[in-house]
């Protein structure tokens, strides 16, 4: 990450080659639409599986979310966002309205077609008001968008979501259930800004032994990721199984009116308003900032992180300040159709249309 901040996507390819073995661990943690595909197959096969962490929740949430964003923290220098940011405060600033206004936007809209129930819609809702994920950033370097801007992006709506993931939750969702503002607040501080504020400062202090152990940070950022989805979904994978064996039993319908049956009950109706949601959140991302100006790389970044949530942050939040479990199986779905879009998004445009390389050289320009 420290590479591309210094950089273009177009630059990585001239920084000093990596040891065999790193290599193996940045592509092992590019897998991570892989482990959550898994992990979700396990839970939905064997819920037993993840019986472990979900009985120690919230708590085993909050500390592995936490857990994350100190690996995201300690890949950062804040120096080096500031100076970007400095230089090319424009896209930035477009990129994170974006993501604050079209995401919660389309998850109240969503919601409202589909007519989820109350817990349902407030999952939804939540999921949208969340920032960025990290994810989005490997993606962009796949779809051969503007890596720098997707990091600066993910770091500055990641220290907003103090302020504006509450308040858009309490202000769309709180017709549906109370939502208290200030102790999602609280909370946002506690297990995303103090973590990476912390790993920053580790890496400005103990550089030799941050410099020691980063290479392992993103597989370990993926695997505790996948592990905190998985371990939600299994949670409540028995509700939504047995709707659908409920439907299935319909043996008398045909195979089509079979699989309507059951894509109409809550598993179907999940799976619709997640990829719907995700959908806009890349559609409507490339939109805006193509009417922005902007050119082809800042396009696929803006869209790639506006339709990119972190997801892991809407299961901490949904498990510690909401009652129902099914607020938090939006969140948990995402993890898994979230990256399976962004992915197939991302190897679409590295060769269908790739951008010029011209146009990363004229950003600072902006």
């Amino acid at each position: 990450m420290n590479c591309s901040l210094h950089g273009n996507s177009e630059q990585l390819d001239s920084t000093p080659a990596k040891p065999r073995w790193e290599s193996w661990l940045s592509t092992a943690a590019s897998l991570y639409p892989f482990y959550v595909t898994v992990g979700g197959v396990i839970a939905c096969l064997r819920p037993s599986t993840f019986s472990w962490f979900v009985k120690a929740g919230p708590t085993s949430y909050s500390l592995t979310l936490g857990f994350i964003m100190l690996t995201m923290g300690i890949t950062l220098e804040l120096k080096d966002l500031i100076d970007l940011f400095m230089r090319r405060p424009l896209s930035i600033l477009f990129g994170c309205a974006a993501q604050y206004t079209i995401m919660p936007a389309f998850g109240k809209i969503i919601s409202k077609f589909l007519g989820l129930s109350p817990s349902l819609s407030v999952g939804l809702i939540l999921l949208a008001c969340c920032p960025g994920g990290t994810a989005s950033n490997v993606v962009t370097l796949i779809a051969r968008g503007d890596v720098p801007l997707s990091i600066v992006m993910t770091v500055c709506t990641t220290l907003g979501a103090v302020i504006l993931t509450p308040l858009l939750t309490k202000i769309l969702a709180g017709a549906y259930v109370p939502v208290d503002a200030v102790q999602l607040s609280i909370s946002t501080m506690q297990v995303v800004v103090a973590p990476i504020l912390l790993g920053s400062y580790m890496q400005s202090t103990f550089p030799e032994a941050v410099k020691m152990v980063s290479p392992f940070a993103p597989i370990l950022a993926v695997l505790a990721s996948s592990l905190l989805a998985c371990s939600v979904f299994s949670e409540n994978v028995v509700h939504l199984m047995s709707s659908v064996f409920d439907a299935s039993l319909a043996s008398d319908l045909p195979p089509l009116h079979r699989a309507q049956a059951i894509l109409s009950g809550d598993l179907g109706v999940i799976l619709l308003s997640v990829v719907l949601l995700h959908f806009a959140g890349f559609f409507v991302g490339y939109l805006s900032a193509a009417f922005g100006g902007f050119k082809e790389p800042q396009r696929r970044a803006i869209s790639i992180e506006v339709g990119m949530q972190n997801s892991s942050l809407g299961v901490v939040l949904a498990t510690s300040h909401f009652t129902s479990g099914m607020v938090a199986l939006p969140a948990a779905m995402s993890a898994v159709i979230m990256n399976i879009m962004g992915s197939s998004l991302g190897f679409f445009w590295r060769y269908i249309d790739p951008p010029d390389p011209k146009d990363n050289l004229k950003v600072a320009e902006e």
